[in-house]
């Protein structure tokens, strides 16, 4: 029987595949006037797909996907490494709603807040790499150096989408 939870975490990925299609028209429609994120509805629909993808993340570490999370914590965080999954879950629901509902005059500072945890939680990913941990199906050197790059995406368009 599913839970709640799972009910709503199935929701949520609706929406963020929504968000994704919207994204797309908008960048149909956009390139024809600009190619970069000075378009505020480009800015908008970027600001709520990376805030809908946080929500559905977040939900994801405190359930489903927990144990591909647990691969991510480096050794060095001195709390359980469950403990650390659970909060950074909490974390990534708290910024996505701030990135979707947070009025126009605090959103650069959102985005910084954003683009902050983004940066905080790099050495994860670093340490997936390193250790050599299979999760998400990042299952190859090849692949965990690959998402490596992703980082940066993550953080530019936190910045660039609350502008």
């Amino acid at each position: 029987m599913r839970s709640e939870l799972e009910d709503f975490a199935e929701a949520v990925s609706r929406v963020t595949v929504r968000f994704q299609e919207m994204w797309v028209q908008l960048l149909r429609r956009s390139g024809k006037r600009h190619n970069n994120m000075d378009n505020q509805d480009l800015k908008t629909a970027g600001r709520i797909l990376l805030g809908a993808s946080l929500v559905y993340a977040g939900i994801s570490h405190l359930t489903f996907a927990r144990k591909e999370f647990r691969a991510q914590v480096p050794d060095f965080v001195p709390l359980k490494t469950d403990d650390t999954v659970v909060y950074s879950g909490f974390a990534e629901i708290a910024l996505g709603a701030a990135l979707i509902a947070t009025p126009a005059k605090h959103r650069a500072k959102v985005g910084k807040f954003a683009a902050a945890f983004f940066t905080a939680v790099f050495p994860g990913n670093i340490a997936q790499y390193t250790h050599k941990r299979d999760a998400f199906g990042l299952d190859t050197d090849k692949k965990r150096f690959g998402r490596l790059f992703f980082q940066p995406v993550l953080i530019w368009w936190a910045l660039a989408s609350t502008r």
